[in-house]
């Protein structure tokens, strides 16, 4: 569980590492999992942002000891998964992430998310890892975004360069089985991976059931990002699955992780 005072500065800071590790079980079991979809999908090799259409079974790590407990202190007892993401940034080409804010892609009403970030492998400056602007979520809106069309990001929409001061980053390094959670209005990005070693890294997106994951969103989102760009994901396809508790909202329309 997360003490007041880490409580405290997730809610100041929009992010926190707790002092949690994942078991070497659980982590073994994500790394074969990881592995095996990537030697099947290789062109996931830097990024798979719809995880749960690839495999559902990837949400039983949300039950993973602790995780969901934790999540609970930071948006409440009602917790929905509506997607999880992989970036592989392999050794000495893995691209980078522009930075961003998470909400400008996502078609959830009022907008929140706590992102659960799991290192599968350990995560460093020399690899590219997360980078954060602290204290950037706390206007609670959305800066203004460009499209970035350049092949080697792994996202193409990022932050316009005069909303925010990329000299108040800060590095989120990780250890193998270490998390990070972060607030969905956080200022935040990656470098590409220069490095010899690989940083994957897998993000749990949960939403509290007070929020409507609106398909009918995505869906406009995803026509009106088509007629300006080649897009692939539309959002509305993500299946979206009840963790904890009950629909607060009473519009949610969950998927049955047994389907």
């Amino acid at each position: 569980m997360l003490t007041a005072t880490q409580i405290e500065q997730y809610h100041k800071d929009g992010y926190i590492v707790p002092d949690f590790r994942l078991s070497n079980t659980v982590l073994e079991l994500i790394d074969a999992k990881v592995s095996a979809l990537l030697n099947e999908h290789p062109e996931y090799r830097d990024n798979c942002s719809a995880l749960l259409r690839e495999d559902i079974a990837f949400s039983e790590y949300c039950y993973s000891p602790g995780i969901l407990d934790m999540v609970a202190q930071l948006i409440g007892p009602d917790i929905a998964l509506w997607n999880m993401s992989l970036f592989g940034k392999p050794a000495y080409d893995g691209k980078a992430t522009p930075w961003h804010q998470d909400g400008e892609y996502w078609p959830i009403r009022p907008l929140a998310t706590c992102s659960v970030w799991i290192a599968i492998d350990d995560s460093t400056i020399e690899n590219g890892c997360l980078q954060v602007i602290p204290g950037s979520h706390s206007s609670r809106s959305l800066a203004r975004h460009r499209h970035n069309p350049r092949d080697d990001l792994t996202l193409h929409e990022e932050l316009v360069g005069s909303e925010f001061n990329q000299t108040d980053a800060t590095n989120i390094i990780l250890e193998r089985g270490q998390i990070s959670l972060h607030d969905v209005y956080l200022m935040h990005g990656s470098q590409p991976n220069r490095s010899g070693q690989t940083r994957r890294g897998m993000t749990m997106r949960m939403m509290p059931t007070t929020s409507h994951y609106d398909r009918n969103i995505a869906n406009e989102m995803h026509v009106a990002r088509s007629k300006k760009y080649n897009t692939k994901i539309n959002f509305a396809e993500n299946p979206v699955l009840l963790l904890r508790g009950t629909d607060r909202c009473g519009k949610n329309k969950f998927d049955d992780l047994a389907a």
